[in-house]
């Protein structure tokens, strides 16, 4: 299919972005890598009035260490976290997902920003930023406004940023040396959409996980933090008596729904099996 008809303008500032998002609100979309955008457009999935293009608006890229958080860019491609020293050094839970986001040819065009915002439940990046316990920035002719990435995502494909706001950076928080982080995915091949994924962060002590952050991908209409499975292994040594109660704190819980190739009962079957290897990888 080919895209409806729309207008396009590529401004140079922030400040006529906002005066655009102000002037069209919900008839405009932002494009910025477009590997998801276009794709809902040639489907009409999405029938925008106008394309806002910020490829020509400085400083919305970039990797840098704050004083207590690694800040990442909107704007700042899915390679160039995966290519990061800092990255590698701070954050690398990012480090080793971002392998897993689609193919490199898509890798090199698509931005954080975008996946954030469009909020694709099988994404890798909002998983992550919700294990992480990221912060959101978002401006607008008001202001910066930051909001944690557990409040972000609210259902499918839709998330608490307003029509007349753009993400501008995502805020990391900078983790104790004792972090120890985890990710894995299944999909039928590399790079595809993920059927289910888990990004892990906790604090080790040999076998004992403690401060655990379990969010799964592919397993709800937002990522979903499996908060009874953190609470049955919180502060415990991990053995096989206490995976038994993970696995039936995850069934309590966790609620895949169906999709073209797997059932909801395949989908919490493979999220079991994730969360075995993640485990095992934490406690390594």
């Amino acid at each position: 299919m080919k895209a409806p008809s729309f207008d396009y303008v590529k401004p140079s500032t922030l400040s006529e972005v906002f005066s655009l998002l102000q002037e069209h609100g919900d008839t405009a979309r932002i494009i910025a890598g477009g590997q998801t955008l276009l794709a809902t457009l040639n489907m009409r999935l999405s029938e925008p009035k106008l394309l806002i293009d910020i490829n020509g608006v400085r400083g919305l890229s970039g990797i840098s260490v704050q004083e207590n958080c690694v800040r990442i860019g909107a704007m700042t491609r899915h390679s160039e976290i995966e290519e990061s020293h800092l990255i590698a050094a701070h954050m690398p839970l990012l480090a080793m997902t971002a392998p897993h986001v689609a193919h490199k040819a898509i890798r090199n065009k698509g931005t954080l920003g975008g996946s954030i915002a469009f909020a694709d439940p099988a994404a890798e990046w909002p998983c992550c930023a919700v294990a992480l316990d990221a912060v959101i920035v978002m401006a607008s002719q008001r202001g910066l406004r930051r909001v944690n990435a557990g409040d972000f995502f609210q259902d499918l494909y839709t998330t608490d940023m307003a029509s007349d706001e753009l993400i501008v950076a995502c805020e990391f928080p900078l983790q104790p040396s004792t972090t120890v982080c985890a990710f894995e995915e299944l999909a039928r091949r590399h790079g595809d959409y993920a059927i289910v994924g888990l990004a892990a962060v906790a604090q080790a002590s040999g076998k004992t996980l403690s401060n655990l952050r379990l969010v799964f991908l592919g397993a709800g209409n937002i990522p979903v933090r499996a908060r009874a499975v953190e609470r049955a292994l919180e502060g415990q040594p991990l053995g096989p008596e206490l995976l038994v109660a993970a696995r039936k704190a995850l069934a309590g819980e966790l609620a895949p729904a169906a999709d073209l190739y797997n059932s909801a009962e395949m989908k919490l079957h493979l999220a079991n099996v994730l969360l075995n290897r993640t485990l095992a990888k934490l406690t390594a």
